[in-house]
């Protein structure tokens, strides 16, 4: 193991076996248990430690002795190069994260073995070298930082539709640092420097990542969507991090998305485009029905529900209304009713309820058994809001007819990314995907150029009554405190 492990190493790769074999003799085993501190931040480095398995947590120390994890060491990294090469003392604390097994080479042994080993000096050269070049380019960032006056801002999970739509809405008002990786706590180290961060809805600004942002100094998270279950709230507001979304972007767009789900999967939309690419032209099993006359029941009835419900109108349907505060209608063909009558005898559901605990998995088995056989059940909300193998119960027993998911409960290891070279291991989306029934797109209902304009423009209203000194309350897209 070890010898395949020294191999992968840039300092040791290009050894010949003989002197791979003397830096293996060198080498010493070192096991740790999870939480057990390796080297303390500004002690003397004796050591470079190789890991074998398991992982190192790497901690920065700061005000009121908090702690930061600035990043991890996995199995076939390397810890302590610069320490013990110079007289450097450590610039980290590191700390076991797990059962961890190390290799460790003492500093006077590996003098030694540079002494017999030039090829180990010139390949230390090669990442000392790339290591000052990094150095040297986050330096320049952070004085570039120091120089604009501006308010820096963190937006984390970037597309080009994002840069583009930000970049055309900004102006120069504000400093933008666009980083496609997404908000978490492998790379909330990102935002050291900056006073605000733009999140998405699939980052996770969980307590431990809420703590590490108010330790960096960010006091603003701006949420460029309507969610926000994803933010630890109550630590946000414990910490003072004001916290703004975007609660109405385009309703017509997602509304329009969600009737377009129904239009496809009543017309066999889908699997009539395959079958005409193949150069099939047959109609058996396309057979659709007149969305003129039918019962469809709308689940939250916000901007988004209220433009659906016009959309539903407007075919003729006659709508069955669920919301938690119900508004009047004048249109006899929209009521308000209970969530089991909705369920009992609606022949298409859509789902545009927010996520709270009482809205987990609304659509399940129990509800599931209570609507009608053959409905057709859309969700272009939030993913959770179906549980996805009570769905698929459903599918496979006929009693749901079709779905149309633009949203999915595990949708963050897929949705915005793609994925195409790699094996899906969800089961359960995998499953979804090749049902001739299902319809999934990828949380794209929002994806039309007025919403992406409009979710720029809000979100840089909100920044800009945070820059004004609003906060809580005094927001008008606030969500804290509550």
């Amino acid at each position: 193991m070890l010898d395949d492990l020294l191999k992968k190493i840039e300092v040791f790769s290009s050894l010949t076996d003989s002197a791979l074999k003397e830096v293996k003799a060198q080498m010493k085993p070192l096991n740790l248990k999870a939480d057990d501190i390796l080297c303390r931040e500004g002690e003397q480095g004796l050591s470079m430690y190789l890991v074998e398995s398991g992982e190192l947590s790497v901690i920065k120390y700061g005000k009121d002795n908090a702690q930061v994890e600035i990043a991890r060491l996995r199995p076939g990294e390397v810890a302590g190069i610069m320490s013990i090469i110079g007289n450097e003392t450590r610039s980290a604390t590191m700390r076991a994260a797990g059962a961890v097994s190390l290799w460790e080479i003492g500093r006077d042994d590996f003098q030694k073995l540079l002494d017999r080993n030039p090829g180990i000096a010139r390949s230390m050269l090669n990442v000392v070298s790339r290591y000052l070049r990094e150095e040297i380019e986050v330096v320049a960032q952070l004085r570039t930082r120091d120089v604009d006056s501006r308010l820096k801002i963190a937006l984390f999970d970037s597309k080009q539709y994002t840069e583009e739509t930000f970049k055309e809405k900004n102006g120069d008002r504000y400093a933008f640092r666009y980083y496609e990786s997404r908000l978490n706590l492998d790379t909330v180290a990102l935002a050291e420097g900056f006073k605000a961060v733009c999140a998405f809805v699939n980052d996770t600004i969980d307590e431990p990542v809420v703590r590490k942002l108010a330790f960096l100094g960010i006091e603003k998270i701006a949420m460029r969507c309507a969610g926000y279950n994803n933010i630890d709230l109550k630590t946000c507001k414990e910490l003072g991090i004001s916290v703004s979304n975007v609660p109405a972007y385009s309703p017509y767009a997602v509304a329009e998305h969600a009737a377009a789900l129904m239009l496809g999967l009543n017309r066999k939309i889908h699997r009539a485009h395959t079958r005409v690419r193949e150069g099939n032209f047959s109609l058996q099993g396309l057979v659709g029905f007149d969305m003129h006359g039918k019962t469809v029941g709308v689940v939250g009835a916000g901007k988004i529900g209220q433009c659906l419900i016009d959309i539903m109108v407007g075919f003729g349907c006659d709508v069955l209304v669920y919301d938690a505060r119900p508004k009047p209608y004048d249109n006899p063909k929209i009521r308000n009713v209970s969530l089991d009558e909705l369920f009992s005898s609606a022949d298409i559901i859509s789902l545009h309820a927010p996520l709270f605990p009482e809205t987990h998995h609304i659509v399940n088995a129990q509800s599931i058994a209570r609507m009608k056989t053959g409905v057709m059940i859309v969700n272009t909300s939030r993913g959770a809001l179906v549980d996805a193998h009570a769905l698929i119960d459903g599918l496979v027993s006929g009693k749901v007819g079709s779905a149309g998911l633009d949203v999915y409960e595990e949708e963050k290891e897929y949705f915005f990314e793609d994925t195409s070279d790699n094996v899906m291991k969800d089961e359960t989306l995998a499953r979804l995907t090749t049902m001739n029934n299902v319809i999934v797109t990828g949380h794209m209902a929002f994806l039309t150029r007025e919403a992406l304009l409009n979710i720029a423009d809000v979100t840089l209203s909100n920044i800009g009554e945070y820059e004004q000194g609003k906060r809580g309350y005094e927001l008008t897209n606030g969500l804290w405190p509550k």
